[in-house]
């Protein structure tokens, strides 16, 4: 009998011995993945405009509202806005356990083909959840941006009722040069971006359907992300389709404040050109075939 308690108890401490060291193997694979500094600041600057301008009020009562809020709504450099919007859906991406893992496992070699042909990435064990993650992600932001543009749009008619929206803007040449110059500057980091980017991405949920070319691109860094490649990730950052809707939607707010004159005017450009339009591009970048729909200035 003793010989069997010795034997019993060696082989509970050969098992926990054994488990101890799953537990440890497994531990790596279980820490977190930090985001390149810069990925982040370029997530930063994404989350920050989309956020700010969902902020907006459509309560107009003075003009002084009106140009706080077309400063707010300006306040995006599109190619800026363009490389944030990929990095946002990359940190999305970053959000899926079973992709992290995935990518682990593979080679170095995968990293110059995922830099190559985004798509690759959506293969990966879990790619397919991070692509969900990124593009959901990306269609809460674009919808809740472009949510807010349209009662902003309905302010610039509910409002004419009121004498001062009525009011020629003073100084409009100069007004449109200030737009152009806080355009032209583009994000500012503000101390809480961080933390607002990180409850933002905490949101979670997946979109269905097949992953868009904005979407691959955002999984594809996330994977280079993970594998310590970021640098390969470069030609990632950009998107031919949302990136010239972006700066479509920009000119158009340029031309409409051109000939906007009185102060309904500038809140309709606000409303339509500076939340909606580009609440729109990165909702369409979130869907399988992105389009660009303001192709024209109207008013």
């Amino acid at each position: 009998m003793a010989g069997l308690a010795l034997a019993a108890t060696a082989l509970l401490a050969g098992c926990a011995s054994e488990n101890h060291h799953a537990v440890q193997a497994a531990a790596p694979a279980r820490e977190a993945i930090q985001a390149p500094p810069r990925l982040e600041a370029d997530a930063m600057a994404f989350e920050s405009f989309m956020r700010k301008g969902r902020a907006i009020d459509a309560g107009f009562s003075s003009p002084a509202d009106v140009r706080q809020a077309l400063q707010a709504g300006a306040a995006h450099q599109p190619q800026q806005l363009e490389a944030g919007m990929i990095a946002y859906a990359a940190l999305a991406a970053l959000q899926e356990p079973a992709f992290v893992e995935g990518v682990r496992r593979q080679g170095p070699a995968l990293a110059g083909r995922l830099a190559a042909d985004p798509a690759l990435a959506l293969e990966l064990p879990g790619g397919r959840a991070a692509a969900a993650r990124a593009g959901a992600a990306l269609a809460r932001e674009g919808a809740s941006l472009a949510g807010n543009g349209e009662r902003v749009k309905r302010a610039a008619y509910r409002v004419q009722h009121q004498a001062w929206s009525k009011t020629a803007v003073a100084g409009p040449a100069r007004r449109l040069a200030e737009v152009k110059r806080i355009s032209a500057a583009g994000y500012r980091p503000e101390g809480g971006d961080a933390a607002q980017l990180r409850a933002a991405l905490a949101e979670g949920g997946r979109r269905g359907g097949a992953a868009s070319p904005v979407v691959a691109r955002g999984v594809a860094l996330a994977a280079l992300s993970v594998m310590g490649e970021t640098r390969r990730g470069g030609a990632l950052m950009r998107d031919p389709v949302a990136g010239s809707c972006l700066r479509i939607a920009k000119l158009n707010l340029y031309q409409c404040l051109a000939s906007a004159r009185p102060q309904y005017e500038d809140i309709y450009c606000l409303g339509q050109h500076a939340l909606i339009d580009p609440g729109q591009c990165v909702a369409d970048a979130a869907v399988e075939r992105p389009r660009v729909t303001r192709a024209s200035y109207r008013r």
